[in-house]
C-alpha cells in the first residue's frame, strides 16, 4: 500500500501576473461555471523545482540544446567547430539503439531531462573518441561513433529532482522515471478575471518643452485568493531513490517547503506579489491522495468587511468536516495546518495547528516515514 503526503494552501496573491497565455494575459478556468484566474501546475512547479535543485546542490536540465552546448564546450576547448558540431550531433545519434532526432539547429527533437554534471560527461566521452569522429566526420552515412552504453548511462542517470518529478523519453529505453510529485493548476477561490492596466514610460531625456511618454501600452494582470495542491507518493519516491530513507525524507523536506514558499517569478519586476500561504493543511493518507479543490466549486463570496481570504480558510474547514464525516480516520495517518492568527475561526477539521510551516513539515515527515517503511 503506497503512503502519500498531501499539501493544500490557500494563499492571498495582490495585482501579479504569475502565469501568462499566449497573449499574455493571466491564465484562466471556469469553475463552478464561474472564471477564475489560474496558474499552471507546469509554472509552479518549475520554480518549485529549482528551489528543490538549489536545497540538494544538484541540478539538472530540461533541455533539447545538449548537442549544442557539447560544441559550445569543445570549440571553446579549441576544436574546429565543423568537428565539435559533429560531435555535438553524434552525442544524440549515438544514444540507444536508433538515437535521438536532431533538428537544422542542432537541437534534439524532444526535450532531453538530465543531471547538469553530465555536459561535462559527454563532453569527456567526445574528448576521448576525438580520433573516431574525426574518423567519421564527412561520410554520408557515420553511423554510431561514441560508445552508446556510457551516452546512455549519462543520458539515464536521475537527480533527486528526476526522482521526485519524473522523466519521460521514449526514444531512450529505460530513461523513463515514473514521477512521485503530483501538482495541480492552482485556481482562485473565489470568481475572478483579468484586469488592463494602461502604463506609460517616461523618456528622461525629453526636452523641458517636450510632453507626452516615450513609450505607452497596455497590459493584464489579476489579484485574489488562490486554491493550491500537490501531492507525493512517498513509497514511489522510495522506490526512484533506490530505498534511501534518509535522501526521501531531505527531498520531501525541501519539496514541501518550496510548494508553500514558492512564486513564479513572471512579472516580478513590476508587480513584487512575494505573498505566502494563508493557511497550510498536511495530510499523510494510505490507499490514495486526496485534494480539497472541491470545497471551491461553489464559489466563495466576500465577507461583510470585504475580502476573500478568511472566507476561503472558512470554506476548507468546512469542506474538510464533510470528508471527516464521510472518509473518517482510516486511511489518514496524520493531518495538521499552520495559519494566520485568527482566535474567532475554527480549523479543527483540519487536525492539531502548528505554529509555523516548518513545525507542520516536521510532524508530516515524522508521521509519513515509519509508516513508509512499513508499507514499502
Amino acid at each position: 500500500m503506497s503512503v502519500f503526503l498531501d499539501l493544500s494552501a490557500v494563499q492571498s496573491v495582490p495585482a501579479a501576473n504569475l502565469n501568462r497565455d499566449d497573449l499574455g494575459s493571466p491564465k484562466t478556468v471556469r469553475y463552478g461555471n464561474t472564471p477564475r484566474i489560474r496558474v499552471s501546475s507546469q509554472s509552479w512547479k518549475r520554480v518549485i523545482r529549482l528551489g528543490v535543485e538549489e536545497d540538494l546542490g544538484e541540478k539538472a536540465a530540461r533541455t533539447r540544446q545538449l548537442p549544442v552546448k557539447v560544441r559550445q564546450a569543445l570549440v571553446k576547448a579549441g576544436w574546429p567547430t565543423e568537428l565539435a558540431e559533429f560531435a555535438g550531433a553524434q552525442v544524440a545519434a549515438s544514444a540507444g539503439k536508433k538515437g535521438i532526432g536532431a533538428e537544422k539547429e542542432g537541437h534534439t527533437s524532444v526535450l532531453l531531462f538530465l543531471p547538469e554534471s553530465g555536459l561535462d560527461e559527454l563532453v569527456a566521452v567526445c574528448t576521448q573518441h576525438r580520433a573516431d569522429l574525426e574518423g567519421a566526420i564527412g561520410k554520408k552515412k557515420p553511423g554510431q561513433v561514441l560508445p552508446v552504453e556510457r551516452v546512455e548511462e549519462i543520458l539515464k542517470r536521475r537527480t533527486a529532482s528526476i526522482s521526485l518529478l519524473g522523466r519521460m523519453l521514449a526514444e531512450l529505453p529505460g530513461a523513463n522515471v515514473d514521477g512521485a510529485a503530483q501538482v495541480a493548476h492552482a485556481f482562485t477561490t473565489h470568481a475572478a478575471e483579468p484586469q488592463r492596466d494602461y502604463f506609460t514610460a517616461v523618456d528622461d531625456w525629453l526636452g523641458e518643452a517636450d510632453t507626452g511618454s516615450g513609450h505607452l501600452d497596455t497590459s493584464e494582470f489579476s489579484a485574489g485568493v488562490f486554491y493550491r495542491y500537490a501531492t507525493v507518493n512517498i513509497t514511489d519516491l522510495l522506490t526512484n531513490l533506490d530505498g534511501d530513507d534518509k535522501a526521501a525524507r531531505t527531498v520531501l523536506g525541501s519539496f514541501a517547503e518550496h510548494f508553500l514558499l514558492s512564486l513564479p517569478q513572471a512579472k516580478k519586476n513590476s508587480t513584487a506579489p512575494h505573498t505566502v500561504p494563508d493557511l497550510a493543511y498536511l495530510a499523510v493518507r494510505t490507499q490514495r491522495p486526496l485534494s480539497l479543490a472541491a470545497a471551491f466549486e461553489t464559489p466563495v463570496t466576500a465577507g461583510q468587511d470585504g475580502g476573500f481570504a478568511r472566507a476561503s480558510r472558512t470554506a476548507l474547514a468546512d469542506y474538510a468536516t464533510s470528508l471527516n464525516r464521510l472518509m473518517g480516520n482510516r486511511h489518514r495517518l496524520f493531518h495538521g495546518h499552520a495559519a494566520v492568527t485568527d482566535d474567532t475561526l475554527d480549523l479543527a477539521a483540519l487536525g492539531e495547528g502548528h505554529t509555523s510551516f516548518y513545525d507542520l513539515i516536521d510532524a508530516a515527515a515524522e508521521a509519513a516515514f515509519p509508516a513508509s517503511g512499513e508499507q514499502a
